[in-house]
């Protein structure tokens, strides 16, 4: 049996983290600012068409972070420098934004931080098609378009539904998740990346 003291020192040995995690995927993203002559840009990579997941959309430079990374911020250089072709050295990460948990995609740990602007960055064709560039003020004064997606929730097979209370709410049940549209010339900017773009937006536009 235990005593209250002794769970007391359980969990005041805890450090508290997000529940879970070891289990799911963990990636990082870096979202990289240029400084032109018109001002800062956002630069955003467009996905190799030969791609398995998510061929030409929209995204920010990241990836998965391995074993051999020392934290999130080192995954998204590595990642940048990996998918753009210029040296780590010249990534200049300035911090960490808010950590993105998502039913399907894991957890998305996002940096932002500068490159140094190039006329043609030696990309690496098998992940990325190309790359292009928006004033930051383009999204701060036009704002996204928002949508609701239906997601459909259905027992599995053996689900114990019979032991549920309510169990109406749980059977075939609907949840709605917004969604935003950034537009800007022919790109279509939405999902997980304009989720992290809405965030940045929203830490840098004047109250």
């Amino acid at each position: 049996m235990h005593s209250l003291q002794q769970l007391k020192s359980q969990l005041l040995s805890y450090h508290a983290g997000i529940l879970g995690e070891k289990y799911v995927k963990k990636s990082a993203v870096f979202i990289p600012l240029v400084e032109k002559d018109d001002g800062v840009h956002v630069l955003f990579e467009v996905r190799a068409h030969t791609l398995k997941q998510q061929p030409g959309e929209i995204c920010f430079p990241g990836g998965r972070i391995d074993p051999e990374d020392a934290s999130p911020e080192e995954a998204a250089i590595r990642e940048t420098s990996e998918e753009l072709g210029i040296p780590s050295s010249v990534i200049a990460p300035i911090t960490s934004l808010d950590v993105l948990v998502t039913p399907f995609r894991g957890i998305i740990y996002p940096v932002i931080g500068s490159i140094p602007h190039k006329n043609d960055y030696p990309l690496n064709q098998a992940e990325v098609d190309h790359v292009f560039t928006v004033p930051i003020d383009h999204f701060i004064s036009h704002p996204p378009e928002q949508y609701r997606i239906n997601v459909h929730f259905e027992p599995g097979a053996g689900f114990p539904i019979e032991r549920i209370a309510n169990q109406s709410a749980y059977q075939k049940s609907t949840r709605q998740i917004t969604e935003s549209f950034y537009y800007y010339q022919s790109y279509v900017i939405w999902g997980l990346t304009a989720k992290i773009l809405r965030h940045v937006i929203t830490i840098l536009k004047p109250s």
